[in-house]
Order: structure tokens, then sequence, then C-alpha cells
């Protein structure tokens, strides 16, 4: 991946707040919206869901998630060229009072200061959403597949 399309990616990552998230549930696909912070290094994507909703549910039954993460369409352009990247991840839940969790909830709150006070609801997880692969679609006809290492590399930015 070159520079400038590494750098949109990160700036993209960054520069959002919400994805659709994929689980299974009762053994079928399942996609659902979430909001996610991306940790300074970009190793992880937090969400902070209830344990209410299906797509939490699903999650820890099977940890392995689908995450899409779009800029936004406008009219006057072609879908087809709207950047996204769609990532295959690992999620676990992190420990409440771990110094991960500290992090995590941090990064979150700063990046959605009306969710804070869910944070004091009992029902709602903080989950770590690790990338194991992904493919970013900068445009039309611009693909590039990234791995686990080229993912690691992406907060060199």
């Amino acid at each position: 991946m070159d520079g400038a399309t590494r750098l949109e990616l990160v700036e993209l990552i960054r520069g959002r707040g919400i994805a659709a998230l994929g689980t299974l549930h009762a053994g079928a696909p399942l996609v659902s919206m979430v909001l996610y912070a991306a940790s300074p290094d970009l190793s992880a994507v937090f969400i902070h869901v209830s344990r209410l909703a299906q797509h939490t549910g699903g999650l820890l039954r099977d940890r392995r998630v689908g995450l899409l993460i779009a800029e936004p369409d406008r009219p006057s352009r072609n879908p087809l060229s709207v950047a996204r990247v769609s990532i295959q991840a690992d999620a676990e839940p992190l420990d409440v009072g771990s110094p991960e969790y500290a992090q995590a909830r941090a990064a979150y709150v700063a990046a959605h200061p009306a969710a804070a006070f869910n944070f004091e609801l009992g029902d709602f997880l903080l989950i770590r959403i690790r990338p194991t692969s992904a493919r970013f679609i900068a445009g039309f006809g611009k693909i590039v597949d990234i791995d686990a290492e080229e993912w690691a590399a992406l907060a060199a930015e």
C-alpha cells in the first residue's frame, strides 16, 4: 500500500465514529450500527454495547466479527467511489478496572461525549476489536487487501 492510500485509510478510521458491525445471531448473519473509537495506535477499535442487544450476544458466543467503516455518501458521487474498509476481527470484552479498560473508556468518551452516560448502566460492555485482516476500497477500482501485520503498521502514519 502506498503512503497516500495508507494516509487515506488512517484518516477514514480516525475521522469516523459510526460503523456497521457484523455478528452471528441464532446462526445467521446480523448487521448492526455501532459507535466506535479507535485506539491511538490503531491496533484496536472499541465499541460499547448493551448485553441486551442481539449483536452483543452474538459476539460473546462467537468472537469473530466484521466491521465496516465508510465515508458518507454524497449525491454528487458515484456510490461505488465511496471510501470504505471492511475489517475481519476478533472481539473481546475488557475487564472493568483494568488499565486497558480505563484507556479505552477515555478514548470512547472523547469520541462520543454524549454516550458517557451509558458507562453508568450495568448492562453495557466495553469491547476491544482487533483486526486480523481488512479490505480497503479507496475509490472505484482502488482496492487494497491488508493482513494483520500491515494493519499493525498503520499507526506509523
